[in-house]
């Protein structure tokens, strides 16, 4: 007779003590064992507690410096902020907790499996952001799925043997405490009792167990899913919810956002996010019309250019923060801090560009760049493309992917972390970039050359990152590639970093600024200053070189040190307008001029990035960049809404998209034209296929530049 059987016939025939102690003798002839007496409800103390076990696991993983007190200030927080995110965390592993003991019906051995499965992948979790300083990912999972086991197994580091040791440690102690605690329960552990009656009656009460279990399951895991899907788009009950517990999202690092936010909501938000909403009349035959509207015009636009676009260097830079100073509202130097930016308005393509952020939001804009694509036309709840979107597509077409079809490849650098906005993985796997500098660079990912900085400044210099790229041009000896550089000497904080700045903040039109945001503006410019210097000797160096070179560059966002400014809603457009110029050397052929009019340049928006470049340069267009040069002669600059606060990432501000025609006044809905409506709905219809569709436009050479006898390069 087996343990169960028996202590099922003992109760029944009622031998055993019921004295008022902690527990209970049953006996068996000369056998007599004693188990816990205790009310079931006493088991949620032990529940909670495996639960917060958890927690600390998950948080473990994630805190590899100080962790003892990073995981206990993650605790105390709810008391002294307050801020309730820790509940949260607890809430939600609470019911997959609950779910797995249900399921088994054994409240020692499920917790067992359920800190078993915490703690693999806490340490996975571990390794990984110790290795890419990156949490694991919901597309990570794509390994697993794809049964890729050797993949996964090459991101562990020969030293993690000993993590690995202890932590099979900690599983077998969980097991051999969920034995001892099973064999010392009256009941096993059992959340729903074993019946004894015979017959009807035993059919009848097992048939509202399994009812009672499957409804408890039901309930557990549709709260789950239902929260899980709608936690990433603003607005859903689940992404409320989490607000209310004080969840305030930090995308453009998952460690940082998995150590404040917790390491359960920060990958549960990642797993589903509504990206854009399907037009109406979204269909093959629909894009099919489109693909074929702007084949036929990029032909037409081609039969005066002559020039291919891949048949010289693009240089793509991200200024980090870059935008003129004099251009705030109420704020004047004593000095221009940009005379030579300024002055290439002479030889160069130069302009305003609209900005979707403001004192945040970088990869954001990088994205449109990259890909032709605008934020406007995304749910406000995709706050990050590269976090939310971008690991998930199975299509994700980039302008610098054309070099790697006709020409020699493309290439990155970034003299920060490359794990930031997941930007590694994304070049690497979904952009296709042949090779990325970074300064925390293995394998694909190199150490970029150049680390030096300016006195205290804490980041690479603009004179270092534009060094790294033009030491690589000038190593090539054939062909022509796409560069990407994001910089980082003005990220923020403004910290007084450089000795001897000559700057005067004053205020103007009335305004009083306080000391310290004048203390901040003043270090701002002068590292303005040191970036003037720096672009004027790189661009003086690329036109020694005998290679065609176009630099598109621009900045980024204003930084968010304009508080009084920002105070002003009138002034929120202004604050939203950064500085880019597209310049070429002179080994390149360029339109008249070497510039595009003003008409066409004065004010741009990063995806139009590449279609003003291929003019500038006489470049034949594919039928995409043939649709993003009828859009921008019609709207010049588009952005989501825009709020006088710093980049958020709970959600985009909301309202209609910001429009500017040529002249940077602002185009509300009413004032659209037919045929800008019509473009509007195209361009949501291409990105839609592109991003969530069903990628109709890959098949129909919408990206594809014109045929020609160009020969192929290959590395």
């Amino acid at each position: 007779m087996n343990d169960t059987t028996q202590q099922s016939s003992l109760w029944n025939n009622h031998d055993y003590n019921t004295s008022n102690t902690t527990t209970i003798s049953i006996t068996n002839g000369n056998h007599q064992k004693s188990y816990w007496r205790y009310t079931k409800w006493i088991r949620v103390i032990p529940f909670l507690l495996i639960d917060c076990i958890a927690v600390i696991f998950l948080q473990w993983a994630v805190n590899l410096s100080n962790t003892a007190g990073a995981i206990w200030e993650f605790f105390y927080q709810t008391v002294t902020v307050p801020n309730r995110i820790i509940l949260l965390n607890l809430l939600i592993l609470a019911i997959i907790h609950l779910t797995i003991i249900t399921l088994f019906n054994r409240l020692w051995w499920g917790s067992a499996l359920f800190l078993t499965l915490i703690a693999i992948i806490s340490v996975a979790d571990r390794i990984k952001v110790e290795v890419r300083n990156q949490t694991i990912l919901p597309s990570d999972l794509s390994f697993v799925s794809s049964g890729d086991g050797n993949s996964l197994l090459s991101f562990i580091p020969s030293g993690c043997t000993y993590l690995i040791t202890i932590i099979g440690i900690f599983i077998i102690l969980f097991w051999v405490i969920a034995f001892l605690l099973t064999e010392q329960d009256n009941d096993h552990g059992r959340l729903f009792h074993k019946n004894t009656s015979v017959g009807n009656k035993k059919l009848v009460h097992q048939c509202i167990r399994v009812i009672s279990q499957g409804l408890l399951i039901a309930l557990a895991v549709g709260t789950l899913v239902s929260f899980t899907k709608t936690l990433g788009t603003s607005g859903e009950w689940g992404n409320t919810i989490a607000e209310a517990f004080n969840d305030n999202p930090a995308l453009w690092d998952s460690v940082v956002d998995a150590q404040y936010n917790g390491t359960l909501i920060s990958f549960l938000r990642l797993v589903h996010v509504t990206i854009m909403g399907e037009p109406a009349n979204y269909s093959q035959a629909t894009i099919e019309s489109i693909a074929k509207e702007y084949t036929e015009l990029a032909d037409s636009i081609n039969e005066t250019r002559t020039q291919q676009l891949t048949n010289m260097n693009v240089i793509a830079i991200l200024s980090e923060s870059y935008s003129d100073p004099l251009r705030v509202p109420g704020i004047t130097l004593n000095k221009d801090p940009m005379p030579y930016i300024r002055s290439l308005s002479k030889t160069a393509t130069t302009g305003l560009m609209l900005s979707s952020g403001y004192g945040g939001g970088t990869a954001n804009l990088e994205y449109q760049e990259l890909t032709g694509l605008s934020m406007a036309n995304f749910n406000a709840s995709l706050t990050s493309p590269y976090q939310q979107l971008v690991p998930q597509e199975k299509w994700t077409p980039s302008f610098n992917q054309l070099w790697n079809t006709y020409a020699s490849g493309s290439l990155g650098f970034h003299p920060y972390l490359g794990s930031l906005y997941q930007r590694e993985t994304n070049y690497r796997n979904k952009f296709d970039f042949q090779h990325f500098w970074t300064l925390d660079g293995p394998e694909y990912i190199n150490t970029i050359a150049c680390t030096t900085k300016i006195d205290q400044d804490p980041y690479v210099s603009d004179q270092c990152a534009y060094d790294s790229v033009l030491n690589t041009i000038e190593k090539e000896t054939s062909g022509t590639r796409f560069y990407q550089l994001e910089t980082m000497q003005n990220h923020m904080p403004y910290n007084e970093y450089y000795s001897h700045n000559p700057y005067i903040v004053t205020a103007t039109n009335g305004q009083a600024l306080s000391t310290a945001e004048k203390e901040q503006i003043k270090t701002y410019v002068d590292g303005l200053s040191y970036t003037d210097k720096a672009v004027q000797e790189f661009l003086t160096q690329l036109n020694k070189i005998n290679k065609p070179i176009t630099v598109i560059w621009y900045g980024d966002h204003l930084p968010g040190i304009y508080s009084t400014a920002a105070a002003n809603s009138k002034n929120m457009i202004a604050l939203h307008e950064t500085n880019y110029f597209i310049w070429s050397n002179k080994a390149s052929y360029v339109i008249d001029n070497g510039k595009l009019p003003a008409s066409e340049s004065a004010y741009t928006s990063p995806n139009f990035f590449m279609a003003e470049a291929a003019e500038q340069t006489n470049s034949k267009v594919s039928p995409y960049l043939a649709f993003l040069t009828q859009l921008h002669t019609q709207i010049a600059a588009i952005e989501p809404a825009i709020a006088d606060t710093q980049q958020t990432w709970n959600s985009l501000p909301a309202g209609e998209a910001l429009y500017l025609n040529s002249s940077g006044q602002q185009i509300t809905t009413n004032m659209l034209t037919s045929e800008d409506k019509t473009l509007l709905e195209q361009y949501k219809l291409i990105q839609y296929d592109i991003t969530c569709g069903k990628n109709y436009l890959k098949s129909l050479g919408f990206m594809d530049l014109p045929e020609t006898s160009q020969t192929t390069i290959h590395n």
